[in-house]
């Protein structure tokens, strides 16, 4: 099957079926772990942190400023 057909039965799926999907999909990117490039982001980003503790926002506000998003 391929991803186009894969994708065109995903919406005639229960919720509880997609869930499910998504659910492994999940755990298989876990059991694999982050790519190279997205190690690399990692990497720059404890750096960053690192070097100036104080340049982040705490979580509650970097939700709050997704949220206003449109």
């Amino acid at each position: 099957m391929s991803k186009a057909e894969i994708r065109g039965e995903l919406p005639k799926l229960s919720q509880d079926d997609r869930r499910e999907i998504l659910n492994r999909l999940w755990a298989l990117e876990e059991e694999t772990g982050p790519s190279e490039a997205e190690r690399r982001l990692l990497e720059e980003a404890q750096a960053s942190y690192d070097a100036d503790h104080n340049a982040g926002s705490p979580w509650a506000e970097v939700q709050a400023r997704l949220r206003q998003r449109p």
